[in-house]
């Protein structure tokens, strides 16, 4: 009998579509700075339901970007999560601003509201909420405090094209400079590239000179007008984000069903969604609340207290199924406890699902049979009852 497959962390769905355009670019000629680059912002801005949109490298390219636009600089501190990628926080320290970490919520996993409140202090100039795995930040709760405080918002929705926040707005279209990634595991990819809403027409230009190396706008003459940096997007990295644009509901629907099949079976196994059963068993993503819906970037759970996640994950990778501890806690990672002298205990809620919290393979494209075999590699570890 042919040994199954391995079932992959994540598979980005590129189609005939994204070849045709790909090739188009290619034989034009025009490989960077060209038409399919403009096209696939303007693209992006209609599908957002915003006026501008600016695409650069990457989503750290994005964020970085709107830090500088945003003037947050040396002994600055920005308010975040410290459950988030590294790039959420890194960001700021590349401009010499300081992170500064409060708890979430252990429901949605995204900032808290109160705790937030807590940390705005004499130098706070700012505050950078995550849409953390597709799961919308409590915007507009977090834009009352800016507004009461007099900072501004840096939204980082890198992981939440799609989604939908509690006032019924799409993520990122409020207004406020946020930034998107389309990295090949997520739900839009063009490889590796991100995207920047712009605040204003005045800060779209100022984006797109900086991701050009400070160049001006009108490419008239090799003059650079302020400091820059090498952020572009590639125009055959746009084609993809075009083709993908095309058929982004598709593509979100997908997800979504995946994440259907698998609460589904999760359900079976004794989980529950986060705030409706055992804090302590087995966890699974919140459902969406009101008007609020998420985007499927990734499928999370949280072992139960009692189980070893490393002989988990072990387990699955033995039948096969590949799956990651997602995501440590960024004030515990070595450079930041030397630089902030940041220790265990600090965020209890963020640690605790940090230390549970395991990604399974997620993807549009996954059928039943797939999620059955995780799943089923799932109860077997899980019944292994190894402890940490």
């Amino acid at each position: 009998m042919k040994e199954a497959e391995p079932i992959p962390l994540a598979r980005p769905e590129i189609g005939a579509r994204e070849e045709e355009l790909v090739l188009a670019v290619l034989r034009s000629g025009r490989l960077s700075l060209g038409p399919v680059l403009e096209r696939f912002e303007r693209d992006f801005a209609e599908w957002l339901g915003v006026s501008d949109a600016v695409a650069v490298s990457s989503g750290t390219a994005a964020l970085h970007l709107g830090v500088r636009a945003l003037g947050w600089g040396p002994g600055d501190e920005v308010v975040t999560s410290p459950l988030s990628f590294v790039a959420s926080a890194n960001c700021l320290r590349y401009e010499g601003a300081v992170p500064v970490f409060c708890d979430i919520d252990p429901v949605t996993l995204n900032l808290d509201a109160g705790a937030v409140g807590e940390a705005i202090g004499e130098r706070t100039v700012g505050i950078l909420p995550v849409h953390l795995f597709g799961y919308p930040a409590a915007i507009s709760e977090l834009e009352r405090l800016a507004e009461r405080s007099g900072v501004d918002v840096l939204e980082d929705a890198c992981e939440a094209a799609g989604a939908v926040d509690s006032e019924g707005a799409p993520v990122g279209a409020r207004g406020n400079l946020s930034a998107f990634a389309f990295y090949a595991n997520k739900q839009l990819t063009t490889g590796e590239g991100g995207m920047i809403v712009p605040s204003s027409a005045e800060v779209a230009s100022r984006l797109r000179s900086e991701r050009n190396q400070g160049r001006a706008e009108d490419m008239g003459w090799v003059s650079h007008e302020r400091l820059g940096f090498n952020y572009r997007l590639s125009d055959l990295q746009a084609a993809l984000g075009v083709a993908q644009l095309e058929r982004a509901d598709r593509l979100l629907d997908g997800r979504a069903r995946v994440a259907g099949l698998y609460g589904e079976r999760m359900r079976e196994l004794g989980g529950s969604a986060a705030g409706d059963g055992d804090p302590d068993g087995l966890v699974l993503p919140a459902s969406d609340r009101g008007s609020e819906r998420r985007s499927w970037f990734v499928y999370v759970i949280q072992l139960p207290l009692d189980t070893s996640r490393d002989a988990v994950i072990a387990t699955l990778a033995e039948r096969g199924v590949a799956a990651k501890a997602y995501l440590p806690c960024i004030h515990l990672m070595p450079h930041y406890r030397e630089r902030f002298g940041s220790h265990e205990g600090q965020f209890p809620v963020a640690e605790r699902i940090a230390e549970r919290s395991v990604a399974l393979p997620f993807f549009s494209a996954m059928g039943e049979p797939e999620v059955d075999r995780v799943t089923a590699a799932l109860a077997a570890a899980l019944a292994a009852r190894v402890p940490p």
